[in-house]
């Protein structure tokens, strides 16, 4: 048995219509110019503070797109993903086979909470761990801490699966192994340079993995 801790963004949905628009909406809303997309496409994964951050350069207009941000995400925003093909499958088996799973997410909470309980696969999760609206708690050593404390496991016991740096370096940090998901966003070559224990190409891949 193994407890399996899984990023949402990139790694379970693919986000990238949600968040980039989202993205697009707060920086038009304060005048900002807008990135083409594929530049956009790197804004899933990191916490919104820090990609916000060096754009804007100034705490008061960071928080207010952080804002206009989570406006439109709250209205329409949450709903724009496709769940990638064959990860209901790969979700419905590992729990099947005895496995503990849980999200780890930079998204905040309360979002990450509401899109997984729209998921079919989503009640298979014990808990979410997610950032806290204020962004205290938004960066993957400091979100799979709280995973673990919540689930009463000790991290050596873990998996980290996701698709981007972030998640194998917060893997990293607290010496777990993990998982790097190539369908996602970061892609091969980031994976590997970060570190990740093991790199896999589909959701099928999963359940051998752990057998």
């Amino acid at each position: 048995m193994a407890i399996l801790f899984f990023d949402l963004d990139g790694t379970l949905i693919d986000s990238a219509v949600g968040i980039t628009r989202c993205v697009a909406y707060a920086l038009e809303k304060l005048g900002e110019p807008v990135p083409a997309d594929a530049e956009l496409r790197r804004w899933i994964g990191p916490s919104l503070r820090d990609s916000f951050g060096p754009l804007l350069g100034d705490s008061a207009r960071t928080e207010r797109a952080v804002e206009l941000y989570r406006e439109r995400f709250d209205a329409l925003g949450w709903t724009e993903h496709e769940v990638y093909p064959g990860i209901a499958e790969a979700i419905e088996g590992l729990h099947a086979d005895g496995h503990r799973l849980a999200v780890v997410t930079a998204k905040n909470e309360p979002h990450a909470v509401r899109i997984l309980d729209h998921l079919p696969f989503g009640h298979r999760f014990e808990t979410v761990s997610g950032a806290t609206i204020d962004g205290r708690i938004s960066h993957k050593p400091e979100l799979i801490a709280a995973a673990t404390e919540r689930l009463q496991v000790a991290a050596s016991a873990c998996w980290m699966i996701g698709d981007r740096r972030m998640d194998i370096e917060g893997a990293n940090h607290h010496r777990m192994r993990s998982v790097g998901v190539a369908w996602g966003f970061g892609g091969e070559d980031e994976l590997r340079a970060a570190g990740a224990t093991q790199i896999i190409s589909a959701p099928a891949q999963l359940r051998p993995l752990f057998a």
